[in-house]
Protein backbone atom coordinates (compact mmCIF):
# COMPACT_ATOMS: atom_id res chain seq x y z
CA UNK A 1 0.00 0.00 0.00
CA UNK A 2 2.91 2.26 0.67
CA UNK A 3 4.03 1.75 -3.17
CA UNK A 4 0.94 2.82 -4.42
CA UNK A 5 0.82 6.08 -2.44
CA UNK A 6 4.03 6.72 -3.76
CA UNK A 7 2.92 6.31 -7.03
CA UNK A 8 0.11 8.70 -6.46
CA UNK A 9 2.26 11.40 -5.37
CA UNK A 10 4.54 11.33 -8.20
CA UNK A 11 2.00 11.16 -10.18
CA UNK A 12 0.48 14.12 -9.34
CA UNK A 13 3.17 15.73 -9.40
CA UNK A 14 3.93 14.50 -12.79
CA UNK A 15 0.61 15.49 -13.81
CA UNK A 16 0.92 19.05 -12.70
CA UNK A 17 4.43 20.20 -13.57
CA UNK A 18 4.84 18.72 -17.22
CA UNK A 19 3.49 21.48 -19.08
CA UNK A 20 4.90 24.10 -16.79
CA UNK A 21 8.18 25.18 -17.63
CA UNK A 22 9.72 24.15 -14.33
CA UNK A 23 10.95 20.78 -15.16
CA UNK A 24 8.74 17.34 -14.02
CA UNK A 25 11.40 15.37 -14.24
CA UNK A 26 13.29 17.31 -11.79
CA UNK A 27 10.69 17.58 -9.31
CA UNK A 28 9.70 13.84 -9.50
CA UNK A 29 13.56 13.38 -8.60
CA UNK A 30 13.44 15.93 -5.89
CA UNK A 31 10.34 14.18 -4.26
CA UNK A 32 11.47 10.90 -4.65
CA UNK A 33 14.46 11.71 -2.44
CA UNK A 34 12.87 13.37 0.23
CA UNK A 35 10.12 10.10 0.34
CA UNK A 36 13.00 7.71 -0.49
CA UNK A 37 12.36 6.71 -3.60
CA UNK A 38 15.31 6.25 -5.23
CA UNK A 39 17.24 3.92 -7.17
CA UNK A 40 17.14 1.96 -11.17
CA UNK A 41 13.50 1.41 -10.69
CA UNK A 42 12.30 5.16 -9.70
CA UNK A 43 14.50 6.64 -12.57
CA UNK A 44 12.63 4.17 -15.01
CA UNK A 45 9.21 5.29 -12.91
CA UNK A 46 9.86 9.07 -13.38
CA UNK A 47 10.38 8.04 -17.06
CA UNK A 48 7.74 5.83 -17.80
CA UNK A 49 4.92 7.79 -16.20
CA UNK A 50 5.26 10.74 -18.13
CA UNK A 51 4.09 9.48 -20.96
CA UNK A 52 0.57 9.28 -18.72
CA UNK A 53 0.84 12.57 -18.78
CA UNK A 54 2.05 13.57 -22.76
CA UNK A 55 -1.33 11.66 -23.64
CA UNK A 56 -3.11 14.32 -22.31
CA UNK A 57 -1.84 16.58 -25.13
CA UNK A 58 -3.33 13.35 -27.75
CA UNK A 59 -6.40 14.63 -26.08
CA UNK A 60 -5.74 17.88 -26.61
CA UNK A 61 -4.35 18.01 -30.11
CA UNK A 62 -6.00 15.07 -31.57
CA UNK A 63 -7.30 16.33 -34.91
CA UNK A 64 -3.72 18.25 -35.25
CA UNK A 65 -2.27 14.59 -34.88
CA UNK A 66 -4.76 13.17 -37.22
CA UNK A 67 -3.96 15.55 -39.88
CA UNK A 68 -0.36 14.90 -39.69
CA UNK A 69 -0.63 11.74 -40.81
CA UNK A 70 -3.20 12.46 -43.47
CA UNK A 71 -6.32 11.07 -41.53
CA UNK A 72 -7.85 14.55 -41.16
CA UNK A 73 -8.49 17.22 -44.22
CA UNK A 74 -5.72 19.95 -44.06
CA UNK A 75 -6.48 23.48 -43.03
CA UNK A 76 -4.96 26.13 -45.21
CA UNK A 77 -1.77 28.10 -43.99
CA UNK A 78 -1.54 31.21 -42.59
CA UNK A 79 0.99 33.42 -44.00
CA UNK A 80 3.77 32.31 -46.75
CA UNK A 81 5.31 30.25 -44.61
CA UNK A 82 5.10 25.94 -44.70
CA UNK A 83 2.39 23.90 -43.10
CA UNK A 84 3.61 22.12 -40.45
CA UNK A 85 4.02 18.56 -41.07
CA UNK A 86 5.73 15.46 -39.90
CA UNK A 87 9.10 16.47 -41.66
CA UNK A 88 8.86 19.59 -38.81
CA UNK A 89 8.38 17.32 -36.31
CA UNK A 90 11.10 14.59 -37.45
CA UNK A 91 13.46 17.84 -37.58
CA UNK A 92 12.60 18.55 -34.23
CA UNK A 93 12.83 14.85 -32.15
CA UNK A 94 15.72 13.36 -33.84
CA UNK A 95 18.42 15.68 -31.98
CA UNK A 96 17.34 15.30 -28.08
CA UNK A 97 16.42 11.50 -29.53
CA UNK A 98 20.22 10.91 -31.18
CA UNK A 99 21.75 12.51 -28.03
CA UNK A 100 19.37 10.60 -25.26
CA UNK A 101 20.12 7.12 -27.03
CA UNK A 102 24.27 7.83 -26.64
CA UNK A 103 23.90 9.16 -23.51
CA UNK A 104 21.17 6.90 -21.69
CA UNK A 105 23.62 5.38 -19.21
CA UNK A 106 25.03 8.95 -17.96
CA UNK A 107 21.56 10.74 -17.71
CA UNK A 108 20.33 7.97 -15.41
CA UNK A 109 23.38 7.27 -13.60
CA UNK A 110 25.19 10.55 -12.99
CA UNK A 111 22.23 13.21 -13.61
CA UNK A 112 19.36 11.74 -12.07
CA UNK A 113 20.16 13.26 -8.70
CA UNK A 114 19.11 16.30 -6.20
CA UNK A 115 22.82 18.15 -6.64
CA UNK A 116 22.10 18.20 -10.90
CA UNK A 117 18.28 19.04 -10.49
CA UNK A 118 19.27 22.17 -8.57
CA UNK A 119 22.40 22.86 -11.08
CA UNK A 120 19.61 22.32 -13.77
CA UNK A 121 16.54 24.57 -11.98
CA UNK A 122 19.26 27.38 -12.23
CA UNK A 123 20.95 27.13 -15.88
CA UNK A 124 17.12 26.75 -17.02
CA UNK A 125 15.85 29.57 -15.54
CA UNK A 126 18.79 31.89 -16.77
CA UNK A 127 18.37 30.44 -20.30
CA UNK A 128 14.33 31.32 -19.94
CA UNK A 129 15.25 34.61 -19.17
CA UNK A 130 18.13 35.03 -21.73
CA UNK A 131 15.14 33.74 -24.06
CA UNK A 132 12.78 35.91 -22.96
CA UNK A 133 15.03 39.87 -23.16
CA UNK A 134 16.94 38.67 -26.15
CA UNK A 135 15.12 36.87 -28.91
CA UNK A 136 14.29 38.31 -32.31
CA UNK A 137 11.62 39.67 -33.42
CA UNK A 138 8.84 37.06 -34.27
CA UNK A 139 7.89 35.37 -37.57
CA UNK A 140 6.05 32.93 -36.64
CA UNK A 141 3.06 33.74 -35.11
CA UNK A 142 1.63 30.19 -34.78
CA UNK A 143 3.06 26.65 -34.98
CA UNK A 144 1.60 26.25 -38.69
CA UNK A 145 4.35 29.16 -39.65
CA UNK A 146 6.86 27.38 -38.39
CA UNK A 147 10.08 26.42 -40.85
CA UNK A 148 12.33 23.72 -40.73
CA UNK A 149 14.82 26.12 -39.58
CA UNK A 150 13.21 27.06 -36.18
CA UNK A 151 11.83 23.42 -35.87
CA UNK A 152 15.37 22.25 -35.87
CA UNK A 153 16.26 25.61 -33.31
CA UNK A 154 14.10 24.03 -31.12
CA UNK A 155 14.90 20.34 -31.25
CA UNK A 156 18.19 21.07 -30.57
CA UNK A 157 17.06 23.35 -27.88
CA UNK A 158 15.21 19.92 -27.06
CA UNK A 159 18.38 18.30 -25.85
CA UNK A 160 19.42 21.14 -22.96
CA UNK A 161 16.09 18.83 -21.40
CA UNK A 162 18.14 16.02 -21.48
CA UNK A 163 19.36 17.20 -17.67
CA UNK A 164 16.83 17.23 -14.76
CA UNK A 165 16.29 20.49 -13.75
CA UNK A 166 16.42 21.88 -17.54
CA UNK A 167 13.10 21.21 -18.56
CA UNK A 168 11.63 20.21 -21.85
CA UNK A 169 9.15 22.73 -22.45
CA UNK A 170 11.45 25.62 -21.04
CA UNK A 171 14.50 24.75 -23.04
CA UNK A 172 12.19 24.15 -26.47
CA UNK A 173 9.83 27.18 -25.81
CA UNK A 174 13.02 29.43 -24.99
CA UNK A 175 14.98 27.93 -27.85
CA UNK A 176 12.05 28.66 -29.72
CA UNK A 177 11.71 32.56 -28.90
CA UNK A 178 15.25 32.99 -29.91
CA UNK A 179 14.79 31.57 -33.27
CA UNK A 180 11.49 34.05 -34.02
CA UNK A 181 8.96 32.25 -32.88
CA UNK A 182 6.39 33.49 -30.44
CA UNK A 183 5.74 31.80 -26.94
CA UNK A 184 2.31 30.48 -27.75
CA UNK A 185 3.90 28.49 -31.32
CA UNK A 186 7.13 27.47 -29.54
CA UNK A 187 4.50 25.87 -26.85
CA UNK A 188 2.15 24.45 -29.02
CA UNK A 189 5.01 22.87 -31.22
CA UNK A 190 6.85 21.71 -27.85
CA UNK A 191 3.55 19.85 -26.17
CA UNK A 192 3.26 18.49 -30.18
CA UNK A 193 7.41 17.06 -30.27
CA UNK A 194 6.80 15.92 -26.86
CA UNK A 195 4.24 12.86 -27.72
CA UNK A 196 6.89 11.18 -30.17
CA UNK A 197 9.82 11.46 -27.87
CA UNK A 198 8.18 10.45 -24.78
CA UNK A 199 6.95 7.50 -26.81
CA UNK A 200 10.17 6.46 -27.87
CA UNK A 201 11.47 7.19 -24.29
CA UNK A 202 8.84 5.23 -22.45
CA UNK A 203 9.22 2.28 -24.90
CA UNK A 204 12.99 1.45 -24.22
CA UNK A 205 12.64 1.84 -21.12
CA UNK A 206 9.88 -0.24 -20.34
CA UNK A 207 11.99 -2.61 -23.05
CA UNK A 208 15.00 -2.42 -21.21
CA UNK A 209 13.70 -2.78 -18.03
CA UNK A 210 11.00 -5.37 -18.53
CA UNK A 211 12.91 -8.30 -17.25
CA UNK A 212 13.50 -7.33 -13.73
CA UNK A 213 9.87 -5.69 -13.38
CA UNK A 214 7.81 -8.11 -11.12
CA UNK A 215 3.99 -8.04 -11.36
CA UNK A 216 3.84 -5.79 -8.35
CA UNK A 217 5.86 -3.47 -10.27
CA UNK A 218 3.91 -3.26 -13.16
CA UNK A 219 1.01 -2.36 -10.85
CA UNK A 220 3.15 0.44 -9.42
CA UNK A 221 4.24 1.62 -12.79
CA UNK A 222 -0.08 1.46 -13.79
CA UNK A 223 -1.05 3.22 -10.95
CA UNK A 224 1.57 6.43 -11.56
CA UNK A 225 0.66 6.71 -15.25
CA UNK A 226 -2.94 6.62 -14.75
CA UNK A 227 -2.57 9.21 -12.21
CA UNK A 228 -0.38 11.35 -14.52
CA UNK A 229 -3.30 11.09 -17.03
CA UNK A 230 -5.86 12.31 -15.11
CA UNK A 231 -3.85 14.57 -13.73
CA UNK A 232 -2.41 16.31 -16.17
CA UNK A 233 -6.01 16.29 -18.28
CA UNK A 234 -7.34 18.06 -15.78
CA UNK A 235 -4.50 20.91 -15.79
CA UNK A 236 -3.70 20.46 -19.36
CA UNK A 237 -6.32 23.60 -20.66
CA UNK A 238 -5.35 25.95 -18.06
CA UNK A 239 -1.41 25.28 -17.69
CA UNK A 240 -1.16 25.38 -21.45
CA UNK A 241 -2.67 28.64 -21.69
CA UNK A 242 -0.61 29.92 -18.66
CA UNK A 243 2.59 29.23 -20.73
CA UNK A 244 1.36 30.41 -24.31
CA UNK A 245 0.72 33.93 -22.33
CA UNK A 246 3.30 34.18 -19.55
CA UNK A 247 6.28 35.66 -19.93
CA UNK A 248 8.82 32.54 -19.31
CA UNK A 249 10.76 35.48 -16.39
CA UNK A 250 8.12 34.44 -13.88
CA UNK A 251 8.69 30.62 -13.92
CA UNK A 252 12.35 31.27 -14.11
CA UNK A 253 11.81 33.27 -10.49
CA UNK A 254 9.92 29.97 -9.46
CA UNK A 255 12.77 27.74 -10.57
CA UNK A 256 15.18 29.92 -8.49
CA UNK A 257 13.24 29.91 -5.36
CA UNK A 258 12.99 26.35 -5.51
CA UNK A 259 16.39 26.08 -5.96
CA UNK A 260 17.29 27.72 -2.68
CA UNK A 261 14.80 25.62 -1.49
CA UNK A 262 16.71 22.78 -2.09
CA UNK A 263 19.95 24.16 -1.59
CA UNK A 264 19.10 24.79 2.44
CA UNK A 265 17.47 21.47 2.55
CA UNK A 266 20.82 19.83 1.45
CA UNK A 267 22.76 21.98 3.96
CA UNK A 268 20.72 21.14 7.09
CA UNK A 269 18.98 18.33 6.14
CA UNK A 270 20.51 16.15 3.41
CA UNK A 271 19.58 13.67 0.63
CA UNK A 272 20.18 9.99 1.17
Amino acid sequence: MHDIWIAVIIGIIEGLTEFLPVSSTGHMILAGHMIGFQGEKADTFEIVIQLGAILAVVVLYWNRVLRLFGLMPKQQSKGNGPRMNLLHILIAITPALAIGFLLRHFIKEVLFSPQTVLIGLVLGGIFMIIAEKKHPRFTADDMDQLTYKQALFIGISQILSLWPGFSRSGATIAGGMLAGASRAASADFTFLIAIPVMIAATGYELLKSFHSLTSGDLVFFAVGFVVSFIVALLAVMSFIKLVQKLSLTYFSYYRFVLAGIVLLYMIFVGFD
